[in-house]
C-alpha cells in the first residue's frame, strides 16, 4: 500500500517524517529490502549546482519621479543590457545578457568577464549595481533618464524566473579536432584530451524521479538557498528520448521552468559564471524532495551512480551540426573517479557542476523538512510522460 502527499505532511508537522538524501539511500538500497526501505522512508531529498544558461530575474524598481516608461527604451544594470519591453519599471535580465562594448569573441577566445549571471549575484549579495534608463517619454511617463545606484532590497520585486533548469541527464563533451575548442561544457582539449560532464548524477533531481511522478506544476523546491517552485515543464522538454532499462533517459530529457523570490536567496546558491569562448551564465543551486510514494520510486531514488549513463558527444563536430551521433556512453560512478574509456582511450574527466555543493543542498533540504520547516506540495498537474504526443521540436529554416 502506498503512502499519500497529505500522510507525509502530517508526519513532517509531528516530526517523525523519515527523510535520508538521494546518495544515502543508493547506499542504503545495496544492504537493505527495497520494499522494507519504501515503507520506512517517506523523503528523498536531491541535490545539483552547476551552470544554468536559461535563468533570470524579473525585477519591479518601482516608479521615479517624474515617472519613467522603461518600454520601448534601454535599460542597464552595471553596464549589462536588460529587457525593455515589459512595461514602465519592470524589466528582466537573462543570466546570458553581456555588456554592448563586450569584445565577445572578437579575439578568441573571448572571457565574458561580467554579465548578467554575475548581475543576479551581485543582487543576491546586497551589493549595489547601477542602473540606467533611456526613455523616450509620453504625456503620463514624461522623464526621459535615470542613473542611480540601487540594491535588492530597494526593490519591490526580484522575481528568478529560470525557464529550464535541471536537465534530466545530459552530454558527455569531448573534442575530436586537432585544436582545442571553447564550448559551454568548457575548454575540451584537441583528440579526446579531456571529457566534461555536467551533473550531480546520483543527486540529480531529475533522475532520481525519471517518469516525473512527484515532480509538476507546483512542486516545492529548495531554489537558490530559498525556497522556490516549478512554474512549468522546462523549454526543450523532451520526455519520449531513449530510457535504459531502469526507466532513466538516456540523453537530455525533461526539463524544469523554475520560480522563487530572489530576495529570499543566498549568494553561496547563487552564482555568476564567465565561460572562456561562450558566455556568462548563472550557476543555480537547485534541491527537490521526492516523496516516497510507493516501491518503483524509492527503487528510481535508490539507482546509484553506476547505472546511470550519459550519452558521449563530439563538440567540435556532431553536436555543433546536429547530426544527433554519439560516440558510446559512460556512467557516472566513472566520471566522477576522475578517468573514462572513451573510444578505447582512457580520458580524464572534469565536472561543471559541483558534487560538494549538490550533497549540501540536499543535506540542507533533508533538514529543513525534518526541522518541520518545510512541507511538501501537492501537484496542481503533472507534466507529459513518454509517448503523451508531447514533441520535441528544432528550428525551421527558410520558407
Amino acid at each position: 500500500m502506498g503512502k499519500t502527499i497529505a500522510e507525509i505532511n502530517k508526519k513532517i508537522k509531528e516530526g517523525r517524517a523519515v527523510v535520508v538524501t538521494a546518495e544515502e539511500i543508493a547506499g542504503l538500497a545495496k544492504k537493505q529490502d527495497v520494499k522494507k526501505l519504501a515503507a520506512e522512508i517517506d523523503i528523498v531529498t536531491t541535490g545539483t549546482f552547476g551552470p544554468m544558461c536559461s535563468s533570470g530575474v524579473f525585477l519591479n524598481f518601482g516608479h521615479s519621479n517624474p515617472r519613467i516608461k522603461i518600454g520601448g527604451g534601454k535599460i542597464y544594470l552595471n553596464g549589462v543590457p536588460a529587457y525593455a519591453g515589459l512595461a514602465a519599471v519592470d524589466t528582466y535580465i537573462g543570466a546570458a545578457a553581456t555588456p554592448e562594448n563586450d569584445p565577445r569573441n572578437s579575439e578568441h577566445p573571448g572571457s565574458f568577464k561580467y554579465g548578467g549571471g554575475h548581475v543576479i549575484e551581485d543582487l543576491v549579495a546586497g551589493r549595489e549595481i547601477m542602473l540606467e534608463i533611456n526613455a523616450y517619454g509620453t504625456d503620463c511617463y514624461p522623464k526621459r533618464g535615470v542613473s542611480t545606484r540601487i540594491r535588492l532590497k530597494d526593490l519591490n520585486e526580484a522575481i528568478l524566473f529560470n525557464p529550464r533548469n535541471c536537465y534530466q541527464n545530459y552530454n558527455v563533451a569531448v573534442n575530436l579536432s586537432k585544436k582545442t575548442i571553447y564550448t559551454y561544457m568548457g575548454i575540451l582539449k584537441p583528440e579526446l584530451g579531456n571529457a566534461n560532464y555536467c551533473s550531480a548524477g546520483q543527486l540529480s533531481p531529475l533522475l532520481k524521479d525519471p517518469y516525473l511522478r512527484t515532480i509538476g506544476l507546483g512542486t516545492k523546491i529548495f531554489l537558490g538557498g530559498g525556497t522556490g517552485y516549478v512554474a512549468w515543464w522546462g523549454t526543450q522538454f523532451n520526455p519520449s528520448v531513449k530510457r535504459t532499462k531502469n526507466g532513466v533517459p538516456a540523453a537530455g530529457a525533461a526539463t524544469l521552468a523554475l520560480i522563487g523570490d530572489l530576495k529570499q536567496m543566498k549568494p553561496e546558491y547563487i552564482k555568476g559564471a564567465s565561460l572562456t569562448g561562450y558566455g556568462t551564465s548563472l550557476i543555480v543551486g537547485i534541491g527537490i524532495p521526492i516523496p516516497v510514494l510507493n516501491e518503483d520510486i524509492l527503487r528510481w531514488t535508490a539507482i546509484p551512480d553506476e547505472e546511470l549513463y550519459a550519452p558521449v558527444v563530439d563538440y567540435s563536430n556532431d553536436y555543433p551540426n546536429c547530426t544527433g551521433k554519439t560516440l558510446g556512453e559512460v556512467n557516472y560512478g566513472q566520471l566522477k573517479s576522475g578517468k573514462a574509456e572513451i573510444l578505447k582511450k582512457e580520458v580524464p574527466t572534469g565536472s561543471l557542476s559541483s558534487y560538494k555543493k549538490a550533497r549540501e543542498i540536499a543535506d540542507t533540504l533533508k533538514k529543513w523538512i525534518t526541522g518541520g520547516d518545510f512541507q511538501l506540495t501537492e501537484n496542481v498537474m503533472n507534466f507529459p510522460e513518454p509517448d503523451s504526443g508531447y514533441k520535441f521540436r528544432a528550428m525551421k529554416e527558410g520558407r
